[in-house]
């Protein structure tokens, strides 16, 4: 399957370059993107210095928008399978592989990388695990379906999903809302083990208080997202 890599940077010259040099000892057969979000550092040039390509957004759109400029871009250039990885070093290329096989096997449509299956390596702050806590129970009780770790980035797509995303992925803090929106529209989404880092390099976009924000909008988001699709 032609499979891309899309890596969403938003100030990360201080990751990107070893993010890019992992990806490519972990899994070299695969295409990587880079879809830099208006960063202010020299990111962009890093990224190009690796030899890949970057998208470069002419205003910051936030992790919402990089990431579906990145499913824009799969969709037109006709890629198989898309993979979401963080340009902070947070997620573990050497787990590439294992997330693109169930989709490659036909088993699911989308495929989440969840560190809290065996809770190994870092597992976020704790305001945000609490969030995290709160969608499990959420994913439970209007999905039906235990989701262990919404909010993780680190995911995988078939073409089916990217061609809906590449139209309707959510603007603003999107993990939890797209697993809604997907699961309204029939995919079948799974979960894998894996273990994750701590942010390598500067700033997370999410601490202190708008992990609070975080937690409240995503929750309003989630609860008009099953309305929507209750009332068809």
């Amino acid at each position: 399957m032609k499979t891309l890599i899309i890596v969403p940077a938003y100030n990360e010259e201080g990751n990107i370059e070893n993010v890019i040099a992992r990806i490519r000892r972990a899994s070299s057969e695969y295409d990587i993107v880079v879809i830099n979000d208006c960063s202010k550092d020299r990111t962009k040039e890093k990224a190009e210095a690796c030899g890949v390509p970057v998208v470069s957004l002419p205003v910051n759109l936030g992790i919402g928008g990089a990431v579906q400029t990145g499913f824009l871009y799969a969709y037109y250039n006709q890629y198989d399978v898309a993979l979401q990885l963080d340009g902070d070093g947070q997620h573990n290329p050497e787990y590439v592989k294992e997330l693109i096989a169930p989709i490659e096997k036909g088993e699911a449509d989308v495929v989440i990388g969840s560190r809290f299956i065996q809770r190994k390596g870092f597992q976020s702050h704790w305001l945000r695990r609490v969030g995290i806590r709160t969608f499990q129970v959420l994913n439970n009780l209007l999905l039906k379906q235990n989701i262990t770790d919404s909010t993780s980035g680190f995911r995988a797509y078939n073409a089916a999903a990217i061609r809906l995303l590449q139209r309707l992925y959510p603007s603003d803090f999107p993990e939890p809302e797209a697993l809604f929106i997907l699961k309204r529209c029939g995919f079948h989404i799974v979960e894998i083990p894996v273990e994750m880092n701590s942010r390598e390099a500067g700033i997370s976009s999410i601490s202190g208080f708008k992990s609070l924000y975080y937690m409240i909008k995503v929750t309003t988001s989630i609860i008009i997202e099953f309305m929507r699709g209750k009332n068809g």
